[in-house]
């Protein structure tokens, strides 16, 4: 009985639909790739402030002095904005932000921390009307040991959640798959956003 060659084998042609390999490029295999190039900026730590100051870099100072559209702002408050996670867990990964800058919950004044609710409520509003999501997972990280990517400004993440939305792209292949692009999900939640 004689085996046929695999189709990535020297002698046989490349998978159907696939360019040939080119030299260097690594041997081609029944393996799909899923591109993010847009993740290196962050896995390298590009935008992180330089400091825990207002003015060394915080992005959550710099994002309300840009336009909605190239901030990726979904809502503008008296004290605090709603933005989109720039690496979302998910598409339409909210932020809530205060526009002071300030690192620890505790640090809110009474008005501040009203507005921080309220935006949070609007937020999961907003995303029941776009995306209708069946859950969400919200919450805050303080301080850089417990997680925070930006530790010294304040942030909390509203993250729509979908039955069955964990795969096996995250647990196995450590990947996200989000079907829309960030520019167009603020569109849509800034046009659900509650009044």
């Amino acid at each position: 009985m004689t085996a046929t060659p695999p189709p990535d084998s020297p002698a046989g042609d490349s998978p159907a639909g696939e360019e040939p390999a080119l030299p260097g490029a690594g041997v081609p295999d029944a393996f799909g790739r899923l591109w993010t190039p847009h993740r290196l900026a962050y896995i390298q730590g590009a935008g992180k402030p330089t400091g825990p100051g207002a003015h060394e870099g915080c992005p959550f100072c710099v994002a309300p002095t840009l336009t909605d559209e190239e901030a990726l702002i979904v809502a503008r408050g008296e004290l605090v904005y709603a933005i989109l996670n720039l690496y979302p867990y998910n598409s339409g990964h909210v932020l809530v932000c205060p526009y002071r800058h300030v690192a620890d919950y505790a640090e809110l004044s009474v008005a501040e921390s009203a507005e921080f609710g309220d935006f949070t409520i609007r937020a999961i509003r907003a995303l029941r009307e776009a995306s209708g999501p069946h859950g969400f997972n919200i919450g805050m990280n303080l301080g850089s040991v417990a997680g925070a990517g930006i530790a010294a400004h304040l942030h909390q993440h509203v993250v729509p959640r979908w039955g069955g939305d964990t795969n096996f792209m995250p647990v196995v292949g450590r990947t996200r798959v989000l079907p829309q692009l960030l520019a167009d999900t603020r569109k849509v939640l800034a046009d659900a956003w509650p009044a």
